[in-house]
C-alpha cells in the first residue's frame, strides 16, 4: 500500500461519513427544530396528544402520496396528476358505496384496482411511448379532473357509511391502564427494538465490509435517541385513543416501503434507472418495465389516499385533492430526493411530509395567515433544495480534490523523479 493511501484513507473516509450523515439528518434536525420553535410559539399545544393525532390524521393522504412521488421522482421523472387521481377515486368510490350498495370490504381493492389502471395508462405512455412524464401526467390532471366532475355531476356526495369512516377516524382497539393504552405502548415498543436491531445489524455489515462506521458511543447515543423518541411518541398517543388506523396503515406503508428501497432487487433497480437509464438497459434491467410499475404503484397509493381523504371529509366533492400533487413533491424534495433522480429514501419522504405538516399545523394554532403561511412553505423547499444541491458541489468538490491529489502523488514518485 502506498503512503498517500495509507494517509488519506482515514480522512476520507471521515468526511465521507461526515456528509452522508448530513444528508442523512439534516431534515430530521430541521423537523426536530421546527418543532421545538412551534411548541413554544404555540405554548405547549403542538404536541398534545389531541394535536398530535390531528396531525397524523390530517397528514395521512399526503404522507400516502409522498412515498409514491419519491419512487416516481427517483426513477427521474414526475406526476402532476396525484391530486386528480384522489378525487376521481374518491368519487367512484362514493359512488360504489352509494349509488351502487357496494360494501366498503368490496370497495377498497376496487378502488386500490382504478387507481392502478391509471398508473399503468400513464406508465405506459411515459415508459414504452417516451412521452415526457411531465406531459403526461399534465394531461392527466386535467383529464381525471374532468372525469372527477362528470362522475359527481358537480355535486358532492355525501353521508358515507360509517364503515368506510372508520379507516380515516378509528383507533386501534384495545384495553388501557392508568389512562394509557396499551397495545399503542406494545406496538411502540416493538418497533424501537426492531429498529435497533436494524442499526446493530447493518452496522456489523458494514464492518465486515471494511467499510467506515460511527465509533461505538455515537451508535448508542444514536440509537438511544431514536428509541426515547419512539417511546415518548407512543406515550403522548397512547394518552389519547391510541394509534389512529391510519397510523397504523403509515406504518405498514413507510416499513414495506423503506425495505423495498433499501434491500430488494427491486429497489436497487428503481435507484439504477433513475441514476443512468443508459447505464441500467446496458447492465440488464428493464428500464422499461420498471418505469411502468413506478407509475402503476403511484396510481394505487393515490387512489388509497383518496380512500382515507374522502373517508375523512365523509363526502366526495368536485375539489377534492386540490394541490395535493404540490404537497408531495414538496415532500419528496425536503427529504432529499433530487431533481436528477436516483437519489431519495422513503424515510426523506416522510420526513418532509411531516415537516410540511407540522409547519402548516403550527402556524395555523398561532392564528398566521393563509398568505404567510404559503410564503414561508415556499421559502423552506427552495431552502431545502438549496441545501442539497450545496452538498453535491461540496461532495463532488472533494472527489476531484482527492482525485487531483492521486495524480500528482503519482507524478512526483514517477522513475524519473526517484532517481532525480
Amino acid at each position: 500500500m502506498n503512503p498517500f493511501t495509507r494517509l488519506s484513507r482515514l480522512p476520507a473516509a471521515a468526511g465521507n461519513l461526515i456528509r452522508d450523515n448530513a444528508r442523512q439528518y439534516g431534515m430530521v434536525i430541521a423537523l426536530v427544530v421546527i418543532v421545538v420553535l412551534f411548541e413554544i410559539l404555540t405554548g405547549g399545544l403542538l404536541l398534545t396528544p389531541l394535536n398530535i393525532t390531528n396531525l397524523i390524521m390530517q397528514n395521512s393522504y399526503i404522507l400516502i402520496l409522498a412515498i409514491g412521488m419519491m419512487l416516481v421522482i427517483i426513477t427521474g421523472h414526475i406526476d402532476l396528476s396525484v391530486g386528480s387521481v384522489v378525487a376521481f377515486t374518491g368519487a367512484v368510490s362514493a359512488v360504489m358505496l352509494t349509488s351502487w350498495g357496494l360494501p366498503t370490504p368490496v370497495v377498497v381493492p376496487l378502488a386500490l384496482l382504478v387507481g392502478a389502471l391509471i398508473g399503468a395508462w400513464q406508465g405506459f405512455w411515459v415508459a414504452y411511448v417516451r412521452v415526457p412524464a411531465f406531459i403526461v401526467t399534465l394531461a392527466g390532471m386535467l383529464v381525471f379532473r374532468g372525469a372527477t366532475l362528470a362522475v359527481l355531476g358537480g355535486e358532492s356526495i355525501a353521508p358515507l357509511p360509517e364503515s368506510l369512516r372508520t379507516m380515516a377516524s378509528g383507533f386501534l382497539p384495545g384495553p388501557e391502564a392508568l389512562g394509557l393504552h396499551l397495545p399503542t405502548l406494545a406496538l411502540g415498543a416493538a418497533g424501537a427494538a426492531a429498529l435497533v436491531w436494524i442499526q446493530w445489524r447493518q452496522r456489523a455489515r458494514s464492518r465486515r465490509h471494511g467499510l467506515p462506521t460511527t465509533p461505538v458511543a455515537a451508535a448508542v447515543g444514536v440509537s438511544a435517541a431514536h428509541v426515547v423518541v419512539i417511546m415518548v411518541f407512543a406515550h403522548v398517543l397512547a394518552g389519547y385513543n391510541g394509534l389512529p388506523l391510519v397510523g397504523l396503515v403509515l406504518l405498514a406503508l413507510i416499513v414495506g416501503y423503506a425495505f423495498l428501497m433499501r434491500s430488494t432487487t427491486t429497489g436497487r433497480r428503481v435507484y439504477a434507472v433513475g441514476g443512468s437509464e443508459q447505464a441500467a438497459a446496458l447492465s440488464g434491467i428493464a428500464t422499461q418495465r420498471t418505469t411502468f410499475w413506478v407509475f402503476v404503484n403511484m396510481g394505487a397509493l393515490s387512489a388509497l389516499a383518496g380512500l382515507v381523504f374522502t373517508a375523512r371529509l365523509n363526502s366526495a366533492t368536485p375539489g377534492a385533492g386540490t394541490m395535493f400533487e404540490l404537497d408531495a413533491i414538496a415532500a419528496a424534495f425536503i427529504g432529499g430526493a433530487s431533481a436528477g433522480g436516483g437519489v431519495g429514501t422513503v424515510v426523506g419522504a416522510v420526513i418532509g411530509a411531516l415537516v410540511m405538516g407540522v409547519l402548516n399545523n403550527g402556524m395555523s394554532l398561532i392564528g398566521l395567515g393563509v398568505d404567510w403561511q404559503q410564503l414561508i412553505k415556499g421559502l423552506v423547499l427552495l431552502l431545502a433544495v438549496a441545501f442539497d444541491v450545496h452538498n453535491k458541489r461540496r461532495a463532488h468538490s472533494a472527489g476531484a480534490t482527492v482525485a487531483s491529489t492521486k495524480r500528482r502523488w503519482g507524478r512526483d514518485r514517477s522513475p524519473e523523479r526517484s532517481r532525480e
